[in-house]
C-alpha cells in the first residue's frame, strides 16, 4: 500500500510540474496571439498618418517630373512639341482660376457620376441574377466577360448612329464600359462565399433576401468592391474617349478642351488637360483605397508591415519575453519551446520531492 501511495504521489507531482510548464507555454503562446490585436488607443496623430500616406506619392511624382524634365533637356523633341513640366503645371494652375475650367470639370464629373451610378445599378442586378440562376449563367455568363474585354472605343460608331452627337451617346458607351466589370465583381464575390457561412445562416433562420442581406452580401463585399473599383476605371476611360469623339455644342468638358488644344496644336494645353484627368484619377483611387482599408481593418485583414502591426508585434514581444523568463524561452515573440534539460529537471525535482 505504501508503494502504491508513493507511486501515486509521484505521478501527481510529475503531472503538476508538467501542467505548470504547459501553462507557461500556453501563456507565452497567448502573448504571441495578442500581437495580432491591432491597437486603437495609441494611434498616431491624423497629421502623421496623412503624411505617411502622402509622402511616397509626392516622391514618385517628383521623380516623374524629374524624368520628364530630363527628356526635355535631352532635346529629343522641340519644346513646342514637348514642353517641360514647369510650363504644363503653370498652365494647369492658371486654368484653376477660370470659370470655364470649373464648368468643364463639373460637366465631366456629372457625366461620370451619372454613368457610373447607372452602371452600378445594372451591374449589380445582372450580377445577382446570374449568380443565382444556373440557366442565366450558362446563357450570358461568358457574354459579360466578352463585353468587359471589348475596347470602349469600338462602341462609339454605333452610339453615334443611334443617338447622334448627344449626351446619350456618351452615356451609352460609359454604361457599356463599366457595367460588365461591376457584374463580374458581384458574380465572383457570390461564387466565393464559403458554403459553411450559407449553411450557418440558414440554420439561424435566414432565407431569401435576409440570407443575401446578412450573410452573402457581407461575405462577397471584398470582391464587389474590387469590381466597383474596376468599373470606375472602365467608366472613366470610356468617358474620356467619348468626350474626345462626341463634342456636344454648348457643353464644355475636360475631353473637349483636350481635343480643342490638340486641334490648335497647343501642346501645353494638352498637357494641362492630361494633368487634370490624372489628378481626378488619383483622387478617386485614393477614395476607393480608403474604403478598402477600412473594410480590411474591420475584418482583421490589415496587411503585414503596417505601423499598427509593428506596434502590436512589439507589445507581443514584451509579453512573450516576460512569460518565457522562467523557462528560458526565445524572445522573438513566438511561443517558446523549453529546452529538454529544463523540462527534465523540473520533472526530476518533482520526483525527488514526491519520494521525500
Amino acid at each position: 500500500m505504501a508503494t502504491e501511495s508513493g507511486a501515486s504521489t509521484q505521478l501527481r507531482t510529475r503531472s503538476t510540474a508538467l501542467d505548470a510548464e504547459t501553462g507557461l507555454e500556453v501563456d507565452a503562446a497567448l502573448a504571441g496571439l495578442d500581437a495580432l490585436d491591432i491597437p486603437t488607443a495609441h494611434q498616431r496623430p491624423l497629421a502623421a498618418r496623412a503624411w505617411a500616406a502622402t509622402w511616397p506619392k509626392i516622391g514618385a511624382l517628383a521623380l516623374f517630373l524629374l524624368l520628364w524634365q530630363i527628356v526635355v533637356w535631352s532635346g529629343w523633341k522641340p519644346t513646342y512639341v514637348l514642353p517641360g513640366p514647369g510650363k504644363a503645371l503653370s498652365e494647369f494652375g492658371s486654368r484653376l482660376g477660370t470659370s470655364h475650367f470649373w464648368e468643364a470639370l463639373g460637366r465631366t464629373l456629372i457625366r461620370a457620376l451619372e454613368g457610373y451610378a447607372l452602371a452600378v445599378v445594372i451591374g449589380v442586378v445582372v450580377g445577382v441574377a446570374v449568380s443565382r440562376s444556373t440557366i442565366l449563367r450558362t446563357a450570358v455568363g461568358s457574354f459579360i466577360t466578352a463585353l468587359q474585354t471589348m475596347p470602349s472605343i469600338v462602341w462609339f460608331p454605333l452610339a453615334i448612329l443611334l443617338f447622334k452627337l448627344s449626351e446619350s451617346a456618351i452615356m451609352f458607351v460609359v454604361v457599356l464600359g463599366a457595367a460588365p466589370s461591376v457584374a463580374n465583381g458581384v458574380i465572383y464575390g457570390v461564387d466565393y462565399v464559403p458554403p459553411l457561412l450559407v449553411r450557418v445562416g440558414r440554420s439561424m433562420g435566414a432565407r431569401g433576401f435576409s440570407l443575401y442581406r446578412y450573410v452573402v452580401a457581407p461575405a462577397a463585399l471584398p470582391s464587389v468592391l474590387a469590381g466597383l473599383k474596376q468599373g470606375w476605371a472602365f467608366c472613366w476611360r470610356s468617358l474620356m474617349a467619348g468626350e474626345l469623339l462626341v463634342i456636344v455644342p454648348g457643353h464644355p468638358s475636360i475631353g473637349a478642351d483636350l481635343q480643342n488644344s490638340r486641334e490648335l496644336i497647343d501642346t501645353v494645353g494638352v498637357m494641362a488637360s492630361m494633368i487634370t484627368i490624372f489628378v481626378i484619377g488619383v483622387v478617386v483611387d485614393a477614395a476607393f483605397n480608403t474604403a478598402d482599408q477600412r473594410m480590411r481593418v474591420r475584418r482583421g485583414l490589415v496587411a503585414e508591415g503596417t505601423s499598427a502591426v509593428r506596434a502590436a508585434r512589439g507589445r507581443g514581444r514584451g509579453l512573450a519575453s516576460g512569460a518565457n523568463e522562467p523557462v528560458g524561452g526565445s524572445s522573438d515573440g513566438t511561443a517558446p519551446n523549453p529546452p529538454a534539460d529544463t523540462g527534465a529537471g523540473g520533472a526530476d525535482g518533482g520526483h525527488s520531492g514526491g519520494a521525500g
